[in-house]
């Protein structure tokens, strides 16, 4: 069995590994056309926010370890243009400009996805940056070492470009953020996104939606963002618009693809091809919570992924169940956290949804240091079933959004969650956990 594998960062080499475990004699060879492999690209922000601090410390395993304790054959700078599903061969160059061709009996596509970058004008004009790799942490780390960066525009409002306000904010630098939308983050319930606005603005980062950027223009060393409602000067522009699945090797071989642009995969992740699989960032899954396919980059997917396609590919069948898109970030001194739908969301499904919205206290009412939590619930009318959670607070909410990501795998309803036997201590929650005040009030809705 010769397994080929494209991609190796975390649904690469988390194939790779697991497959020699399985199989100690297996022909297992990685290719990666940069010269990084398995880091922890999440990890990025807060490396960027300490000047002291190597960007090397991200990475998890070194490619010589793969290669000398594992016995995978691991080429970096080799990069694949091509795809034959038919004499299943693999083509591409590597970085000294030789062509290769490599055949697989079985082959995964773990190629990730990449950054969304600015489509007007002057987007790339030196000082317009991403981060996504570790080469892009690298690049804007140096710049930041390098040159007087003072003030930074981020394009965009998602996780990585709230991360990397607080990330600019830690060393000085003033961040102005902006986006076409109107809405601060459409995604969030309005009275929690309300109180991240707050965060944000009270260190300063000022934040301006329905804001269009039309293009960029590069002179004396510094940029301008000209939009349709105003102009914004800087030393660096990130873009943080978003992340598109890397799929087009996989539509060039004739794969099918799914949601978003990301390859179409089973529950043992084999595409419309059975000797081709594909994961992490760069391929689809299905959602718990709805039974659709949905396209939701998450690390921990990417990983999993990668175990289950390689257990697949040595005779060893795994199914998937999905995703149900949990997910927590840091705003400064806020955690935020979702798992499952929002009510628009839920709609659209074809659910028929309901919501409560409470806040309550991070430890017992008595307990000194106490922070409010606020926490929205979204359950189902029809059948009271538990479709969603999002939790903002100073404390207490990255690990308790855990809670309802598992109520929501079990398929629990609302009723159920709220018979939970929830742990109590006045240091870490009142005796109704916030989680269980906010099931009850959601009862009462359904």
């Amino acid at each position: 069995m010769r397994f080929l594998i494209i991609g190796g960062d975390a649904a690469g080499m988390s194939a790779a590994s697991r497959a020699r475990r399985n199989d100690p004699a297996m022909d297992i060879t990685v290719l990666e056309k940069t010269h990084d492999v398995s880091y922890s690209a999440c990890g990025m922000p807060y490396n960027i926010a300490d000047p002291e601090n190597s960007m090397d410390v991200l990475v998890v395993r070194r490619a010589h370890v793969f290669r000398e304790k594992q016995n995978i054959d691991l080429l970096t700078g080799h990069e694949v243009t091509a795809v034959d599903p038919v004499a299943r061969k693999v083509s591409g160059i590597d970085d000294g400009g030789q062509s290769f061709t490599m055949a697989y009996d079985r082959l995964l596509i773990a190629t990730g996805a990449r950054p969304i970058m600015p489509d007007v004008p002057g987007a790339d004009a030196p000082g317009v940056l991403a981060v996504k790799s570790l080469a892009d942490g690298r690049t804007l780390k140096n710049r930041l070492e390098t040159r007087a960066v003072r003030q930074a525009l981020i394009v965009g409002m998602g996780y990585i470009g709230l991360e990397m306000a607080e990330a600019f904010r830690a060393r000085g630098i003033g961040v102005t953020m902006i986006k076409p939308g109107p809405v601060f983050l459409p995604w969030l319930e309005t009275e929690l996104a309300e109180v991240v606005r707050q965060e944000l603005e009270d260190h300063a980062v000022a934040l301006r939606c329905g804001v269009a950027l039309n293009r960029i223009e590069a002179g004396g060393g510094r940029l301008t963002a000209v939009c349709d409602t105003m102009t914004v000067d800087a030393d660096l522009i990130l873009s943080a618009i978003g992340v598109a699945p890397n799929s087009e090797l996989a539509a060039g071989a004739g794969i099918a693809l799914g949601p978003r642009g990301a390859i179409a995969v089973n529950r043992r992740m084999q595409t419309s091809d059975e000797n081709i699989y594909a994961a992490g960032d760069c391929a689809d899954a299905f959602h718990m919570v709805t039974g659709q396919k949905a396209w939701i980059p998450l690390a921990l997917r990417a990983n999993r992924a990668g175990w289950a396609a390689a257990d697949n590919v040595c005779g060893r069948p795994v199914d998937l169940p999905g995703i149900t898109g949990t997910a927590v970030f840091r705003v400064f001194d806020l955690q935020v956290a979702r798992t499952g739908l929002n009510v628009e969301e839920a709609g659209r499904a074809g659910f028929d949804p309901v919501k409560a919205v409470i806040t309550a206290r991070s430890r017992a009412h008595a307990h000194p240091g106490s922070t409010p939590i606020h926490v929205q619930l979204v359950g189902d009318k029809a059948s009271g079933r538990l479709l969603g959670a999002q939790m903002i607070g100073k404390e207490g909410v990255a690990h308790r959004i855990n809670a309802p990501a598992t109520a929501l795998c079990a398929g629990m309803t609302v009723e159920r969650f709220a018979q939970c036997d929830l742990a109590y201590a006045p240091p870490f929650g009142p005796v109704w956990d916030p989680l269980l005040t906010a099931a009850n009030q959601l009862l009462k809705q359904l």
